[in-house]
């Protein structure tokens, strides 16, 4: 039976070939033109790559969401519709559950059920989410990865990597090699939900003594690799709360708790949830957090979260030195003093709101418009400077940077982030985290990285 589920064959692989480098090759051949000074409406060409991407089941979309929020990466009107594009895939039917259901719990998977929803209550570019009530009578969340994700990853990668090719002949500015290389092994770990339950397990350890968050428990004896079952946790979505009347105490204490849901792990362990989307957590009744999705998760070394302190601190101090060493430690590869002048344009804004020591909002701190002149000047001095590979750490600490500015912005939140931030590293010790991180890792039984 799991082969009639996730074996297409080889005309699948051919067919979903044929509709991604359609998508691809269309964006590479409007860039060059546009390089070139010809073709068309740019803003009308984005608007169709968003909506063939959209109507893909799996990775190729999620890249190119990550892809738009890398500075200078895309024209500005293809990188705004990317980052619109959310996992809303239409899901599989019953037909699919039930034999997704036979195929990882045996012939009689509905004997460990009172009840199970035929409907999907979500759908994501990778598995649907279906609600049902176990015979002991606890509500869970049971989440079924669509069929072939293996081959639709590997068909997406490689137009992923081509695409990125054809951007690197025309502009080399930035150079992503790795950024191809994370994500491939980021999307590959998100295929296996035995390793996304130890991520639970974990999370709900470095996340214990924050009690403005919740981390659903799993199901142990319902999840393979490819069925996810956890414990079912209310809540509303961030965007219904947004559209009601919703108080200024209210958006402070969820904006409190997404920075401490996502920064606690990063600062204390080491760990970064790299996809904070809206559709990955609910708002409990309390203005507090339920985290629900824990695919794209990455484990730094201590030593680069020692280099994000670090650069904190020099950028402070105005201490050129400090931080030209700290991008080492992120992984910046033999940049020049002059290229690191750079990047500190960019890392100000960056850490401009935790070096703000006032109650503000994050657009008082952190201006949209601002950032669009501050982006564009860095790229044009990387330009001039002779480039830059990124680093493949850089990739999920960017992406969730943004994503968590842009949930607070739509907060309206008003808030000491400075404050926060240094509770986060007061005592910050490279050894300290080393321990924390290697024992929480051994607790929660996390796979070692791909």
């Amino acid at each position: 039976m799991a082969r009639d589920l996730d074996d297409t064959g080889f005309l699948g692989g051919v067919q979903r070939f044929a509709r991604t480098s359609g998508a691809v090759g269309g964006i590479a051949a409007r860039l060059a033109g546009h390089k070139l000074g010809i073709g068309g409406n740019r803003a009308g060409h984005a608007e169709d790559l968003k909506a063939a991407l959209g109507n893909l089941k799996g990775p190729l979309m999620k890249a190119a969401q990550l892809l738009s929020t890398i500075p200078g990466a895309l024209p500005e009107e293809y990188a705004n519709e990317l980052a619109h594009l959310q996992a809303n895939a239409p899901p599989m039917g019953w037909n699919f559950v039930r034999r997704r259901m036979r195929a990882e719990l045996g012939a009689n998977w509905e004997r460990h059920f009172r009840s199970f929803s035929h409907d999907a209550v979500a759908a994501a570019s990778l598995g649907q989410v279906h609600r049902a009530r176990l015979v002991d009578g606890r509500e869970v969340a049971c989440k079924l990865q669509y069929p072939d994700m293996q081959g639709a990853v590997d068909t997406d990668l490689k137009q992923f990597k081509a695409a990125l090719s054809v951007f690197r002949q025309i502009d080399g500015t930035i150079q992503q090699d790795e950024v191809y290389a994370e994500l491939s092994d980021r999307l590959r770990e998100e295929l296996d939900y035995r390793r996304e339950a130890s991520h639970l397990r974990l999370y709900r350890d470095m996340l214990k003594d924050v009690p403005e968050v919740t981390v659903p428990s799993t199901v142990p004896e319902l999840c393979t690799g490819r069925l996810l079952s956890m414990e079912w946790v209310s809540g509303r979505s961030m965007r219904s709360m947004l559209e009601g009347d919703m108080s200024q105490e209210s958006r402070d204490a969820l904006a409190r708790a997404l920075f401490k849901g996502w920064y606690t792990p990063v600062y204390r362990y080491g760990v970064i949830h790299g996809d904070p989307h809206m559709g990955n957590f609910t708002v409990r009744d309390d203005d507090g957090l339920n985290l629900l999705d824990f695919g794209a998760i990455r484990i730094f070394s201590p030593r680069f979260v020692e280099g994000v302190v670090q650069l904190f601190k020099a950028l402070q101090t105005n201490d050129d030195d400090l931080a030209f060493h700290a991008y080492a430690k992120w992984g910046f590869q033999n940049i020049s003093r002059d290229t690191a002048q750079v990047l500190n344009e960019w890392a100000r804004f960056f850490y401009r709101p935790l070096m703000t020591d006032r109650v503000c909002s994050m657009q008082e701190s952190n201006d949209p418009a601002d950032a669009k002149a501050v982006l564009g000047r860095v790229y044009e001095g990387l330009k001039r400077t002779g480039g830059v590979k990124l680093p493949r750490e850089f990739v999920l600490l960017d992406r969730s940077a943004i994503g968590l500015g842009s949930a607070f912005l739509k907060l309206g939140a008003r808030l000491n982030w400075h404050e926060m931030f240094q509770e986060l590293i007061e005592g910050f010790s490279v050894e300290a985290l080393e321990v924390r991180q290697r024992d929480a890792l051994l607790r929660a039984e996390v796979p070692a990285p791909l």
